[in-house]
């Protein structure tokens, strides 16, 4: 057995274990990475759009792959005005939906510089992520909705209906 196989082996072992039927015969959770608006549609805004996705978070469907800067990027947004005043309304306090964010999310290094730039920055931790895991992206954002053919050439599928 060459050196250069063992490698390729793991790959393979480790796709079928992320991603293929377990070995009940049940389907391994789906990879997801969730940008903030939508992780808002899912807890502050509960969109009816997103219940089936908050469902696939919650049953252990979907692996929420997600980081510290998500995270933080997350805190900072409960914070603004517009959003804080829909909390309020809600009577829903922002540690809740963090506390969501805590529960579901697992939270992953950084991941590096995907080949294709965001134009926004902001973004770009997002698009990482997903390319380095090979994760579905869910996303309502304009300049990562544009990227869409780019991100599919590195294994990533945008916004993918979630049942």
């Amino acid at each position: 057995m060459s050196l250069a196989r063992g490698p390729v082996l793991n790959l393979e072992v480790d796709t079928l274990l992320c991603e293929g039927p377990v070995a009940d015969g049940a389907q391994a959770p789906t990879r997801r990475v969730l940008d903030t608006n939508i992780v808002l549609d899912l807890w502050v805004f509960d969109e009816p759009q997103a219940q089936a996705l908050r469902n696939s978070v919650q049953s252990g469907r979907t692996q929420w792959l997600a980081t510290a800067a998500m995270r933080e990027e997350l805190a900072r947004v409960l914070a603004y005005p517009q959003i804080a005043k829909r909390l309020t309304h809600r009577q829903l306090p922002a540690s809740a939906v963090l506390d969501h964010f805590d529960r579901w999310a697992q939270l992953q290094p950084d991941a590096p510089k995907a080949p294709y730039a965001c134009k926004d920055a902001d973004d770009q931790k997002f698009i990482d992520l997903a390319v380095q895991h090979t994760a579905a992206l869910h996303s309502k954002d304009a300049q990562v909705l544009c990227m869409k053919k780019r991100l599919a050439r590195c294994g990533v599928v945008l916004n993918p209906t979630v049942s």
